[in-house]
């Protein structure tokens, strides 16, 4: 094999490995990449029904619901318009209560009930995850708007 071919032939395979190396690290982020969606969304049909996703808003107020097992918890979470049900089996964080801000993630069944594998609670009264905040701002609007046309 002369020089120029072994030359063209290293850098073929470098260029090769470079691009399977790319394609598996972008793979990886992509099955890791969780979205967040605000109850609106989900009940517009706008959230994934095949993968994992974030939901977020308020924990409506006379929603929580323990089943005899102790770690299952029935709740319904809130952007003010819209209430999905969600149903989480583990031990909730100590600031989870009614009316605070939550994010659920997990997923979406076919009968429209939220399975969380992970609830987490904002962590004191000024604290809200940006992406809660905003879908319950956003909400706050399209309802003032429905109310000041009718």
């Amino acid at each position: 094999m002369k020089p120029r071919h072994k030359k063209l032939a290293i850098i073929t395979v470098s260029l090769a490995a470079l691009g399977l190396a790319v394609t598996l690290i972008l793979d990886a982020f992509q099955s890791n990449l969780v979205f967040f969606f605000s109850p609106t969304q989900v009940a517009a049909n706008e959230a994934p029904r095949d993968r994992s996703f974030r939901i977020g808003g308020l924990v409506e107020v006379g929603s929580v619901k323990r089943q005899s097992d102790g770690v299952t918890v029935h709740f319904t979470v809130t952007d003010t318009a819209k209430v999905i049900p969600v149903v989480y089996t583990g031990i909730l964080p100590d600031l989870f209560k009614e009316g605070k801000g939550v994010v659920a993630q997990g997923k979406l069944s076919r009968d429209g009930i939220f399975r969380a594998d992970e609830v987490l609670a904002k962590h004191d009264e000024n604290y809200m995850p940006p992406e809660a905040a905003k879908a319950l701002e956003q909400a706050g609007r399209a309802q003032k708007t429905v109310i000041k046309n009718n």
